[in-house]
């Protein structure tokens, strides 16, 4: 696909969790328009991600450990030699599964367990924002939290410190709308419901059948989509506001 964007300079998205699922689909569209995505992971660079400079833009960190994360934002200021970041999408989750796959309850679940849930899901993303303020305020950038349709009701898959963890970084987007807002940079969030990826649990087609009314899974492709939307210029006075993608799961 060519460049859409050849009359401007070059655009710059940082996004957690590249190497599958939301986040694979997400770099593809973003590179498909001509912006250059430097990618974070706790895995090395995914040999099936064949976007332009790949290996070279990828970052390995392990965002449950906070001191992880400060060397890669220092490692990503390195990298952006004009000093701007045009989008930061904070994709990256972890979510426990007790032992076969059962969900863990807040009875259950170690306090280990939530504080390395939060770390990552929550905490991260925060570190991210605020470590790269400077660099989002000088490209009037946007921020894109990723949430779930789990963090606003009782899921039968997700567990209590995901759902909570996801609860938490909603209430924290409209919070950095408001601080953020001021200095030209807005701050999103996107709700996915059941998308077909790789961590879809058995029972996701008894949710289709009897609570979607579109009775289908959603795409990696649908949700990055509007992850693109929320970092251009068609966006451009929408701040604080959390996007249910979900087919009508919620209503």
């Amino acid at each position: 696909m060519p460049n859409t964007q050849s009359n401007q300079p070059r655009r710059t998205l940082l996004l957690t969790g590249a190497s599958r699922g939301i986040g694979h689909a997400t770099v593809k569209r973003f590179s498909a328009a001509g912006w250059r995505v430097i990618t974070c992971s706790r895995h090395g660079f995914p040999e099936n991600c064949p976007w332009e400079m790949g290996p070279e833009d990828h970052i390995q960190v392990d965002l449950a450990d906070p001191a992880s994360t400060d060397e890669a934002i220092a490692e990503i200021k390195n990298r952006l030699e004009d000093g701007e970041l045009h989008a930061l999408v904070n994709n990256a989750a972890i979510s426990p599964k007790a032992d076969g796959g059962r969900r863990l309850g807040s009875i259950d679940t170690a306090r280990q367990t939530w504080a390395h849930v939060f770390q990552v899901n929550f905490f991260a993303p925060i570190m991210l924002a605020r470590g790269l303020l400077d660099e989002l305020k000088r490209a009037k950038g946007a921020v894109v939290n990723v949430t779930s349709i789990a963090g606003s009701r009782v899921h039968p898959f997700a567990g209590t410190a995901y759902s909570t963890s996801k609860a938490a970084l909603a209430s924290l987007t409209r919070e950095m709308a408001a601080d953020f807002g001021p200095l030209g940079i807005r701050v999103n969030a996107i709700a996915p419901g059941e998308i077909d990826t790789a961590m879809l649990s058995p029972g996701t087609e008894e949710i289709v059948a009897h609570q979607i009314p579109m009775h289908r899974l959603g795409t990696t492709d649908e949700v990055a989509k509007i992850i693109y939307v929320l970092c251009t210029e068609t966006s451009s006075y929408v701040n604080g506001a959390e996007i249910h993608i979900n087919g009508g799961q919620h209503v």
